[in-house]
């Protein structure tokens, strides 16, 4: 249970690729999606797209993206 002076748990999962079409989202090769992490809040989640994305800027197919997984768990809360 999560007291009062903590704040509530917003898992995200940051992951990305390399896109098989640039005006989609289906994955060149499933074996070789980069999980980076999960992350308990949006903020540090957008710190490590942040930073895989612009590792990876050379290579228009390649995209990361963040999944809000406590709206998955929840989905009554926002």
């Amino acid at each position: 249970m999560v007291s009062e002076a903590e704040p509530r748990q917003r898992l995200h999962l940051v992951f990305g690729g390399e896109l098989s079409s640039l005006q989609g989202v289906d994955f060149r090769d499933l074996s070789a999606i980069d999980v980076v992490g999960i992350f308990p809040d949006y903020a540090s989640a957008l710190t490590a797209w942040r930073g895989k994305a612009q590792a990876t800027v050379d290579n228009a197919s390649m995209r990361y993206f963040i999944v809000h997984l406590h709206r998955l768990l929840d989905p009554e809360t926002v």
